[in-house]
Formats: structure tokens, C-alpha cells, sequence
């Protein structure tokens, strides 16, 4: 039987949209209280609006991921106003135009790693803290199939999305004995605002068969309702056209 999520406390951090944004609607309506964070404060007021209408309720804070200290103050403000962070859901990502190693600088190397995964590693230094000490939490990081399979993404994407993969399984490893999961998710074409960010948009006949975002996020949710005992340490998920 599934876990109920009643009264956990949710931290999600890049909820300003797509995937993000639907985890946190999903963790709310599951009865969650939910922290949800994103560098466009204006978006979240827009979303913690939207769930107030449907009858649920959720926090926000703005915070910009590049900054550790910036997600520090996340952590313990989720704490103080929360409690004890239960789960973090690790969502934040970008990619950039100008993707390929021929047109790829420094300064944009540095912004793609950053906010894919010096982010993830700031949030989840952030939180380990306290799961250790309460000996349980679930750390869920979104990654990309481009972690895992070589593709046109560019290879500061592909190289941060699988360093997500790899913090990810590091810290299941040296944590597991302090209650503490991880799973890595790993979503091939999803129809969110990043892929405005290509140099060329995909098709209207391949969009169209396109994961939602919320195909991920009720992933997410499948995971988060495993009993403590169970794990599911990666996951991929893909259009069935693929």
C-alpha cells in the first residue's frame, strides 16, 4: 500500500514551472505541506494562487540556485515555517542556444553546470544535516536521458545531467545507513519551457507525442509513496514513441 504523504514536509526546489511546478500541485493536493522554491518569485505567487483555488495550500520562497548560500537559507526558513524536511525534489535545470562546442564559452559552461548541478549539490548539502540526524529522507533529483545517452544537447548539459546521476548515487551509497534515499529521474522529451531554449524546436509531429510535465511529476509522486524498506535508485522515463 502506498505511503501516505499527509502532513510531510516537501522542499521543491525549480517550482516556478514545468515539471517543478507540477510536483508541487501533486505533493499539495496529496496533503503535503510544501516549500516552493524558484529564482521568479512572481511565478510562484502565480502557482501558490492556482493551488489556493483548488483547495490546498503551499509556501514559496525565492532562490536563486547558483548562490549555496542563497539555498542554505532555503533549507532553514522550509524548517523554521515546515519542520523537518522529509523530501527534497531537486527540479531546476537549463540549457542554452548556443549549445554546441563550437560556439560554447566559458561563462556559459559555468551557467548550465551551475544551475544543473552546483545547484543540486548545494541543495542537497543543504538538507543532509537534519536527515541524517532524524535518520530518514528522500533526496529526488530530476537529471535527463541526456545523462545517460549521447545526443545533440551539448556537453555542458550532458555533462552536468550526469553528474546529477552520479551525486545522486553517491550520496545512497554513503547515506543509506542514515535512513536516507535517492532516486534519479531521468525523462527523455518532455513539453516544458526549456525547449525553448534550442536552437531549433522540435517538430509539431514529435511534439505531439511529447511527456507532459506531469507524467514526470506523478512519477515522482509513484516514488515518494514507497514504503521506507524500497528504493528505486534511477528511472527513466520516455514517450512510448521513442
Amino acid at each position: 500500500m502506498p505511503v501516505s504523504l499527509r502532513d510531510k514536509v516537501v522542499l521543491v526546489v525549480g517550482a516556478s514551472s514545468g515539471i517543478g511546478r507540477a510536483v508541487a500541485g501533486l505533493f499539495a493536493a496529496e496533503g503535503a505541506r510544501v516549500m516552493a522554491a524558484a529564482r521568479r518569485e512572481h511565478r510562484l505567487v502565480e502557482l501558490r494562487d492556482e493551488i489556493a483555488r483548488e483547495g490546498h495550500a503551499i509556501e514559496i520562497r525565492a532562490c536563486d540556485v547558483t548562490k549555496a548560500f542563497e539555498v542554505e537559507s532555503l533549507a532553514r526558513y522550509t524548517e523554521e515555517i515546515l519542520g523537518k524536511i522529509d523530501f527534497m525534489v531537486y527540479v531546476s535545470g537549463t540549457n542554452v542556444p548556443n549549445r554546441a562546442l563550437s560556439r560554447l564559452d566559458i561563462p556559459t559552461w559555468l551557467k548550465v553546470v551551475d544551475v544543473n548541478l552546483n545547484g543540486a549539490y548545494y541543495a542537497t548539502h543543504a538538507v543532509l544535516r537534519a536527515m541524517r540526524q532524524s535518520r530518514s529522507g528522500y533526496l529526488i533529483y530530476v537529471s535527463s536521458i541526456s545523462g545517460l545517452v549521447p545526443d545533440v544537447s551539448g556537453a555542458a548539459y550532458q555533462a552536468a545531467k550526469r553528474g546529477v546521476l552520479g551525486l545522486a548515487h553517491a550520496v545512497r551509497v554513503e547515506e543509506k545507513e542514515h535512513g536516507i534515499r535517492t532516486c534519479v529521474i531521468c525523462p527523455g522529451l518532455v513539453d516544458t519551457e526549456i525547449l525553448e531554449n534550442r536552437p531549433v524546436k522540435p517538430a509539431a509531429e514529435v511534439m505531439q507525442h511529447a511527456l507532459q510535465a506531469e507524467d514526470v511529476a506523478e512519477a515522482i509522486l509513484a516514488v515518494a509513496k514507497l514504503p521506507e524498506r524500497a528504493v528505486v535508485p534511477e528511472m527513466q522515463i520516455l514517450p512510448t514513441y521513442l
